[in-house]
């Protein structure tokens, strides 16, 4: 088997998608961070340190998305169409949940550009709370669902 990210000299190369068809792409993944009762509840009541906390973890999450294929060896920059981001509070954890949706119309997927939001928006919560709990622990960083190219649909079963 030929791996795509390696010429016939063996070394790195980015994949040329030149001739793939454009298709609309839609890639969301997710992934939690669980912490404290101390550390959640000062994030849902707002009185952090460093300020609003989800909220800047949802800019985070979407400039992760656009960042990439700045962060990713062989990812093409890509023009993306929409990113939206998703929090879900979970008590019992305690901890959040956090969804990353990104969508293009283009010749290659934005899977790692969806888990790549993930794992950006999960670690700026670290960061803005690590104050109060350094135990924190981000985990699940995950594809749930994508559509669109070559390989066609994937969803995760739950």
């Amino acid at each position: 088997m030929n791996l795509t990210h390696l010429d016939n000299n063996n070394r790195p190369k980015m994949v040329d998608v030149s001739n793939k068809m454009e298709t609309q792409r839609i890639a969301i993944a997710s992934g939690e961070i669980s912490m404290s009762k101390e550390a959640f509840d000062a994030i849902v009541s707002n009185t952090t340190k460093k300020g609003p906390v989800l909220q800047t973890a949802v800019i985070a999450a979407i400039m992760g998305v656009k960042k990439t294929s700045d962060l990713i060896p062989m990812c093409h920059p890509l023009l993306l169409s929409g990113i939206n981001c998703d929090i879900e509070e979970k008590p019992l954890l305690p901890g959040f949940k956090l969804i990353v949706t990104a969508k293009l119309n283009g010749q290659t997927g934005v899977e790692m550009e969806a888990l790549t939001g993930v794992s950006i928006g999960l670690l700026t919560i670290y960061d803005m709370v690590k104050a109060i709990d350094k135990s924190m622990i981000i985990s699940n960083v995950q594809l749930e669902k994508k559509s669109g190219g070559k390989s066609g649909d994937f969803e995760r079963n739950i």
